[in-house]
C-alpha cells in the first residue's frame, strides 16, 4: 500500500469519525434542550395543578375562570406527555401559563393575592386588551366586553390569538371565541362582531379588516419580538402547526388562516 493511499484512507477515516462525533454531540445537545424544556413546562404545570386543586370559585366569574384553568391544566398535561420536540414542550408550557393567568383572574375577583408575576403569553402581545365596557347586539344576542369581572361578564380571556385572529384580554358576557377555539374556523359574522365590539377602543390595535386578514397594527412588532424570543429558545417555527388541537386548543391555534 502506497503512502499516498494510506494517507487518503486515514483522512477519510478521520472525517468519518469527526462526523459521527459531531452528530453525537448534536444529538446530546438536542436531548439536553428537550429535557430542559420538558422540565420547565412541568414546573409551570405543577404550579397550575396545585392552584386548580386548592382554589374554588366563589361566584360565577371566579368559578368559570377556575374551570378554564382546569381545562388548560388537562391540556398541558396531555401536551407534555406527547412532547418529543422542544417546540412541543414549549407549547405545553404556554398552556400551563395560560391556565395560571385564569387562576390570577379568579384570585383577583376573590380578593386573594395574585402571587408572583407571570410571563406574558406570546398572543397577549398581539391581541391587546379591553379598556372600556361595551355592549352590542349581534345575530340576536347581546354581547358585553369589559375590563372588569361582573355578574354580566363572567367569562375571562387572558388575551391571545385564536385560529389566527385576536381575542383581546378582558371579561365577556359569553365566550364568543369558543367555537373558533375548538374548530379552528371563524364564522362569517365574526368580522362584524369584532368591529362592533372593539372599533375605536384604545388598547385594541386590530381593525375589522385586520381581524379578517389575521393581523393588525401591532402585529409586526409583536411577531418580531416573539420570533426573537422563540429563536433564542430553540423554536424552529414548525411547532405552531396545531399538533395538539385534540388537547383543547389554546393560544397556539394561530396556524389556521381561513378566508371569510
Amino acid at each position: 500500500m502506497s503512502i499516498v493511499l494510506l494517507l487518503v484512507l486515514l483522512a477519510i477515516g478521520g472525517a468519518m469519525y469527526a462526523s459521527r462525533n459531531n452528530n453525537r454531540q448534536q444529538q446530546q445537545m438536542q436531548e439536553s434542550s428537550l429535557d430542559d424544556a420538558r422540565a420547565d413546562a412541568r414546573r409551570w404545570i405543577e404550579r397550575l395543578g396545585s392552584q386548580v386543586l386548592t382554589i374554588s370559585g366563589t361566584d360565577a366569574a371566579s368559578t368559570q375562570a377556575m374551570a378554564d384553568a382546569s381545562e388548560r391544566f388537562t391540556a398541558a398535561n396531555s401536551q407534555i406527555s406527547q412532547a418529543t420536540t422542544v417546540a412541543q414542550a414549549k407549547m405545553a408550557r404556554e398552556s400551563a401559563l395560560e391556565g395560571l393567568h385564569y387562576v390570577n383572574a379568579a384570585r383577583e375577583i376573590m380578593g386573594l393575592p395574585a402571587g408572583p408575576e407571570l410571563p406574558l403569553l406570546e398572543g397577549q402581545r398581539r391581541a391587546g386588551a379591553v379598556t372600556e365596557t361595551r355592549t352590542i347586539n349581534h345575530e340576536g344576542q347581546t354581547i358585553t366586553a369589559s375590563p372588569h369581572a361582573s355578574e354580566e361578564t363572567p367569562n375571562y380571556y387572558p388575551g391571545g390569538m385564536v385560529a389566527g385572529r385576536p381575542v383581546p384580554a378582558g371579561w365577556y358576557s359569553r365566550p364568543w371565541w369558543a367555537d373558533a377555539l375548538h374548530s379552528g374556523m371563524w364564522t362569517m359574522g365574526s368580522v362584524m362582531l369584532f368591529s362592533s365590539l372593539f372599533s375605536g377602543m384604545s388598547g385594541v390595535n386590530y381593525s375589522a379588516q385586520a381581524f379578517e386578514n389575521g393581523y393588525g397594527d401591532g402585529y409586526a412588532d409583536g411577531l418580531a419580538a416573539a420570533e426573537n424570543d422563540f429563536d433564542a429558545d430553540g423554536f424552529d417555527g414548525d411547532g405552531f402547526d396545531g399538533g395538539f388541537d385534540d388537547a383543547g386548543g389554546g393560544l397556539f391555534d394561530g396556524g389556521f388562516d381561513f378566508d371569510f
